[in-house]
């Protein structure tokens, strides 16, 4: 019997250990005390603990200035880490925040005091990558722009409250119009907090550009307008119109951080805007000045989410070498498990990152779309299903913004007719070089002579 081929690998040599960053100290931080280590020849004290107070984020930064530190690795663990990254970015120490899951210590030996100096050692071999963190203009955005995402998402509980509350007295206003929050369905709920309760009378508050008739809404605006569900209702709106006026005052803050920005070197003196953005020109425009290319052209992706990807990745893509490394930073790269040569699971790698919900949620919108994005949505979810479909176009959308804020280029739009065509093209192809392989010869349909019977 014929012996199987082995499997060549390439094989590399181990080489030992060695110190590459001799003037490194490893950090580990806490809600209440900070371990610090540094080599062991600096002194003869080379592990310290801090409090978390400000003068002694002062004190910790003056000590390791003392002993030469140029560089300290320390855990992302929650927000502890940010006022003492501040401290020691300022005082032009390089700072290297690392994912705690990566740096685990040896089982068994969980001490602070061996935390830090595992993270020194392993910082002065070279072993730790740092996160990836944004410039100061971005994160300024990214806090401002997170805290009215959270606004949003309060506010939007105060909505189901509302209608809970019309349930409960039997008022079907939110089966009549699509947003009980637009401007009649407003105008109806503030009427009635202020005491109307006649749903004829009610009825006429209907803006002209609703869809649903007059006669229509005074028929759900029967109901039994009880005291207790009217005093939830009043609530319920007055924290809405609360929460609208604090989502306003972030955007007013959002445009005067953006006025603070560094322009791209590409954007031009007086931009178009497209139709689709006209209702937030404003901000479309301070995004497509950073940005230098407008990403709100690629299909699934309007002015809000293109906000939230700039705010959480910034413009600058030279912090990845290729696309595929903004597309593994995003978790939208497959996580396959290798053992025996062969794979043995592919599991969902697990991340909290807004940008990646902003690109899935994206990837969804496109089932309908006559684009080639969405042709592209359609073809994987009859293949491999719904879940692999919206990673797969989450992962085109990301390489799509990357090559085009890298190379500063603008997107150009192709339809679906174009890519079914290219589609085909690729699976003649791929016929042609199987049946090359195995011998055969394609031969089309056309030049074929029917054989006489």
């Amino acid at each position: 019997m014929k012996q199987k081929n082995k499997k060549r690998f390439k094989t590399i040599v181990p080489q030992p250990l060695r110190t590459i960053n001799p003037d490194v100290a490893g950090i580990d931080i806490g809600s209440e005390e900070i371990y610090v280590a540094i080599p062991s020849d600096r002194t003869a004290e080379s592990v310290r603990v801090f409090a978390t107070f400000t003068a002694d984020l002062h004190t910790l930064r003056d000590w390791l200035l003392e002993h030469r530190i140029k560089s300290v690795a320390m855990e992302s663990t929650g927000v502890y880490w940010i006022p003492l990254y501040d401290v020691l970015e300022k005082a032009g120490i390089t700072v290297c925040l690392v994912n705690a899951r990566y740096v685990k210590n040896v089982p068994g030996r969980k001490t602070d005091v061996l935390d830090c100096q595992w993270l020194q050692q392993l910082h002065s071999y070279g072993l730790l990558k740092s996160s990836f963190r944004p410039s100061e203009e971005i994160r300024q955005l990214r806090a401002i722009a997170r805290q009215q995402d959270m606004l949003k998402r309060y506010r939007a509980a105060h909505i189901q409250h509302m209608e809970k509350a019309l349930h409960e007295m039997n008022i079907q206003i939110d089966n009549v119009l699509n947003d009980i929050t637009g401007v009649t369905g407003l105008a109806i709920l503030r009427a009635i907090v202020a005491g109307e309760h006649d749903p004829r009378v009610l009825a006429q508050y209907r803006d002209p550009r609703c869809r649903s008739t007059q006669e229509v809404i005074e028929k759900s605006l029967e109901g039994t307008y009880l005291d207790e569900h009217l005093f939830e209702l009043k609530q319920a709106l007055e924290l809405y119109d609360f929460y609208s006026k604090k989502i306003a005052d972030c955007e007013s803050r959002l445009h005067s951080l953006y006025k603070n920005t560094t322009s791209s070197p590409d954007y031009p003196d007086s931009p178009l805007p497209p139709k689709k953005v006209q209702k937030q020109t404003e901000t479309w425009n301070e995004l497509y000045r950073m940005c230098g290319v407008d990403l709100t052209r690629i299909d699934g992706l309007n002015v809000s989410s293109v906000q939230t990807i700039i705010t959480e990745v910034g413009t600058d893509m030279s912090k990845w070498p290729t696309f595929k490394h903004f597309a593994s930073w995003l978790a939208l790269c497959p996580n396959n498990k290798i053992t025996g040569g062969r794979v043995v699971a592919t599991t969902k790698k697990k991340t909290t990152n807004r940008a990646t919900t902003v690109l899935r949620l994206a990837a969804r919108s496109l089932h309908f779309s006559k684009s080639a994005l969405g042709a592209y949505f359609r073809h994987m979810l009859a293949r491999c299903g719904p879940k692999i479909a919206i990673k797969a176009t989450a992962h085109k959308i990301a390489r799509i913004i990357y090559t085009m804020l890298k190379n500063h280029i603008e997107f150009q739009a192709v339809d679906e007719s174009q890519y079914e065509q290219q589609n085909t093209e690729r699976s003649i192809r791929n016929l042609y070089s199987k049946a090359a392989k195995l011998g055969y010869k394609l031969v089309p349909k056309e030049t074929l002579i029917p054989i006489p019977v």
